[in-house]
């Protein structure tokens, strides 16, 4: 395998330990793996599971001809378990399977959803390329990520802002554009406040790259901007963002229900996460285990009449 390629976190021990597992089970098919969420911003991946994205040629190498292909390319991506055992313990992550177009596509400014340009413009590691083509072509979607993410939220901000109120208004709008169960406003403050220096030297980079007009306004730390924008862009900007929001619920919907089925385990982990992060909890009965999509949407309802969805 390459070398890891980060230089926010530290990387879990057991990270290089899963994607040598993901190798093993998907071989050539692999184009590169990354490591994101809370498991890398901690550098410990004995609590909870690590999240892995598993970057792929074509979706039918790592699913065959079948269905599971067929939903991966309508709605990327599918996410399945993976388990491997480190010493005396088991480690465990969940592994999202998307080819490298997609997220060249999905990190991209034509771009509408988030759900990629919001998650990759946070901090990402590059643990395994198949080749260096490969690692320019992941490196270079993860800045158009960023520069995506900031293009997105500056004509949400006053004409004067800094790094922190931009990404903290960012990540609470791109929460706010999923079915979350933890609170917007926290974990928004959380990651910002887990690399605010990453995130001051991203925002002067990205501003760079955005159709804007940006100036540096004195000299204090954090640096503040003057963004100069066309008329109508923040009108346009709070549309964009109302229809983010209203499409992005239900696409939230249509992956938890894929992911009873992809994810083994499925609803035990979508309610234990829900359970973490909100502190609602909703018995699965056996009948539900056996009808799992039958079921989903009377769970669904019976958690959001709680809240636990926000």
């Amino acid at each position: 395998m390459r070398a890891v390629d980060s230089d926010v976190f530290s990387v879990p021990a057991g990270a290089q330990t899963l994607a040598q597992a993901l190798l093993a089970r998907h071989g050539d098919a692999v184009q590169a793996i990354l490591l994101y969420g809370s498991c890398y911003r901690r550098g410990d991946d004995r609590e909870g599971i690590v999240d892995l994205y598993l970057l792929v040629d074509g979706y039918r190498s790592v699913h065959g001809a079948g269905l599971a292909a067929l939903a991966n390319r309508i709605l990327p991506p599918n996410v399945y378990l993976l388990e491997t055992p480190l010493g005396d313990r088991v480690l465990r992550a969940k592994y999202a399977v998307l080819s490298l177009a997609a997220l060249e596509r999905g990190t991209g400014r034509r771009a509408f959803h988030p759900y990629l340009w919001g998650r990759f413009a946070q901090p990402t590691a590059l643990l395994y390329a198949r080749t260096d083509v490969v690692a320019a072509r992941v490196r270079a979607a993860l800045a158009e990520a960023a520069t995506t993410f900031v293009a997105r939220v500056v004509p949400m901000l006053p004409a004067e802002f800094d790094a922190p109120m931009l990404w903290q208004r960012g990540l609470l709008l791109s929460y706010r554009a999923e079915l979350r169960a933890e609170r917007p406003e926290s974990a928004a403050y959380a990651l910002y406040d887990a690399a605010p220096a990453y995130y001051e030297r991203l925002t002067r980079a990205a501003l760079t790259r955005t159709p804007f007009v940006a100036t540096i306004i004195g000299a204090t730390e954090p640096v503040r901007y003057r963004v100069q924008l066309p008329p109508g862009s923040r009108r346009r900007s709070r549309l964009g963002w109302g229809g983010r929001r209203a499409v992005g619920k239900i696409l939230s919907v249509l992956r938890l229900l894929k992911g009873l089925f992809t994810f083994r385990g499925g609803p035990d982990y979508i309610l234990w996460k829900i359970q973490r992060h909100s502190g609602v909890t909703v018995e699965v009965t056996p009948s539900a285990r056996r009808h799992p999509l039958l079921a989903a949407w009377a769970i669904a309802w019976r958690l959001y009449r709680r809240r636990a969805f926000r």
